[in-house]
């Protein structure tokens, strides 16, 4: 069982946090989340539902009998006395998803205004992995720097680019090729991340 920090902003993408958590709680993982007040309305606008509904989900999904170990954590933004604010609270890894180009911002200058912002601080200063989804197009020279700095930090940019080599049939079959790929760089197994195979080589 992993402990896994995700983070919600207000950038368009909300389905990718959406199937990330449902993802993480039915493999049996702890997901502690916080999202902004922006990301908030962006998942009830996007997901057609409110924040509180989509929290209930979620934690219908951590008291599955099948997947003993999942738990499901809920923050204030606000909070900043909350145990995921702090570098003595162990976790596994943060994802910011999707990560808005402010939110990018701030986690470049270390400005930990909120607990999603302090979190990713924390995650930097204590050498823990922190993946950002990135969503913005076109990016501009802010955007581009601000993700070069980071990347020299050691944290992974992924903005969360359609695959098709194994050649999706469906919008929701393309989602959940991104959202494998996205777990699998936080080293968690899932079904949904599939191994590129050249059926002609032997």
């Amino acid at each position: 069982m992993k402990k896994i920090i995700v983070g919600i902003t207000g950038a368009s993408g909300s389905i990718f946090a959406h199937r990330i958590i449902e993802s993480l709680l039915s493999l049996g993982h702890e997901v502690h989340l916080v999202a902004t007040s922006n990301g908030e309305k962006v998942c009830a606008y996007e997901l057609d539902q409110s924040f509180k509904t989509l929290v209930k989900h979620y934690q219908s999904l951590s008291k599955n009998e099948i997947a003993q170990n999942a738990r499901l954590f809920v923050y204030d933004n606000e909070n900043l006395f909350s145990q995921i604010a702090s570098g003595s609270f162990k976790t596994d890894a943060m994802v910011v998803v999707p990560c808005s180009m402010g939110t990018l911002a701030k986690i470049s200058l270390g400005l930990s205004e909120n607990l999603l912002t302090r979190v990713a601080d924390v995650m930097i200063k204590e050498q823990r992995k922190l993946v950002l989804v990135t969503r913005e197009s076109p990016l501009s020279p802010i955007h581009l720097e601000n993700m070069l700095k980071l990347s020299r930090l050691g944290v992974q940019i992924m903005p969360p680019v359609p695959a098709f080599y194994n050649k999706p049939q469906t919008l929701a079959e393309s989602i959940d090729m991104s959202v494998g790929r996205i777990l699998e760089t936080l080293d968690v197994e899932n079904p949904h991340h599939k191994i590129w195979r050249n059926e002609n080589e032997i």
